[in-house]
C-alpha cells in the first residue's frame, strides 16, 4: 500500500542517494571536545553546543543524517537538555536530517506523550529509536506521527552491542530467533506504510558488527528477507564493524545509513589537529563515505 503523504524516510533515502551512507553521530561528551575549546566556552553545555555547530557545519554535505544520542546532553542537567534541543533546531536550521536516539519503549499514553515530546515542539526530531520489547503497543502510538507528519522510527531488532545474543539471538518454539519475530512484525508495519522508494515508515536497527563466515551470510540473509525496511547500522568504527560489514546490509546502493560517533567526534586526537577539528571529523566521514561507496562497488576505482 502506497501513501500519498511524504514519509522521513524518503526524504532519508534521497540524502543517501546524494550524499553517502554516513550518519554523524553527536553522542558529544565533553571528553571528545579538545581542551582548548572547553577552556573557550563559558560551560560545559556551551562547550558541547558550539563544538556540535561547528561539526555540522564542516559534514553537512557529506552527511546523510545526524543521530544525535540524548543521554549525553541529559548527564548535563538542564543546560545540556537545552543544548540538546539548540542542537536539533540548528540541524534542522541547516536543513539536515535528525534521528533522535532515545530509545523509548513503553506503552499507551506514556508512549503517545513520549511522541509528542519528540515529534513536535522543543525536542523535535525527524525520527526516533525506540525498543519493541514490550510489545507493537510500544510502537504504535508513534504511528500517527508518521501518518500526518512523515516522521520515522527505527526500532531495535538486531543490535551490534556485546549483550545482543543474550535475548535478540534466543531460539523461539515456533522456529527462528527472536529478533526474526521483531523483523517480521516490522515487516508487516513496513507493507502498510510504504514511502515512494519502497521503505517503510519506520524501519529497523541493524548492526554492523565484524563478521566472517556464517554471520556474513547471517546479515546478507537478513538484508534480503527484509528489502522494505530501511536500516540504521551502528557498531562502525570505534565498535569495530568496518566498510565490508556495513555494506552487508545495504541494498542496490541505498536501503541503510550507517552511523558513526566516537571516531568522526574524535578525529582529531587521531590526527593531532585539535586546531582545525572540524576539517578532521569531515575528512573522517568523507573516509568512511568513500570506504563504503567502494565496498559496494568492489570492482570499481
Amino acid at each position: 500500500m502506497t501513501s500519498c503523504i511524504t514519509y522521513n524516510m524518503d526524504r532519508l533515502f534521497e540524502a543517501v542517494a546524494a550524499k553517502g551512507h554516513v550518519c554523524v553521530g553527536l553522542d558529544t561528551s565533553t571528553e571528545y571536545i579538545p581542551p582548548a575549546e572547553l577552556k573557550r566556552a563559558s560551560s560545559a553545555a556551551a562547550a558541547v553546543l558550539a563544538y556540535n555547530r561547528a561539526l555540522i557545519d564542516a559534514s553537512l554535505d557529506v552527511t546523510a543524517c545526524y543521530k544525535v544520542q540524548i543521554a549525553y546532553y541529559e548527564e548535563l542537567g538542564l543546560a545540556g537538555l537545552e543544548t540538546y534541543a539548540k542542537t536539533l533546531a540548528y540541524i534542522r536550521e541547516r536543513g539536515g536530517l535528525i534521528i533522535a536516539d532515545i530509545k523509548r519503549g513503553d506503552i499507551a499514553d506514556t508512549a503517545s506523550r513520549y511522541a509528542k515530546a519528540h515529534f513536535d515542539g522543543d525536542f523535535e526530531a525527524d525520527f526516533v529509536t525506540l525498543s519493541p520489547y514490550m510489545g507493537m503497543d510500544s510502537i504504535e502510538p508513534w504511528l500517527s506521527w508518521a501518518k500526518t507528519k512523515g516522521k520515522g522510527a527505527f526500532v531495535l531488532m538486531r543490535t551490534s552491542n556485546k549483550g545482543m545474543r543474550d535475548f535478540e539471538y534466543q531460539e523461539l518454539k515456533t522456529g527462528g530467533r527472536l529478533y526474526d519475530a521483531v523483523g517480521d512484525r516490522l515487516s508487516e508495519l513496513a507493507a502498510a506504510h510504504l514511502g515512494s522508494h519502497g521503505y517503510g515508515a519506520f524501519g529497523a536497527v541493524v548492526g554492523a558488527d565484524p563478521k566472517s563466515g556464517a554471520e556474513r551470510e547471517e546479515a546478507a540473509a537478513i538484508r534480503e528477507k527484509r528489502s522494505n525496511l530501511f536500516f540504521l547500522i551502528p557498531g562502525y568504527g570505534a565498535q569495530g564493524g568496518g566498510a565490508d560489514d556495513a555494506a552487508l546490509l545495504l541494498r542496490n546502493g541505498n536501503g541503510g545509513v550507517v552511523n558513526a560517533s566516537r571516531s568522526i567526534l574524535r578525529a582529531w586526537s587521531s590526527t593531532g589537529a585539535a586546531n582545525s577539528f572540524a576539517e578532521a571529523a569531515r575528512n573522517a566521514a568523507v573516509v568512511m563515505r568513500d570506504a563504503i561507496k567502494a565496498a559496494l562497488n568492489p570492482g570499481k576505482k
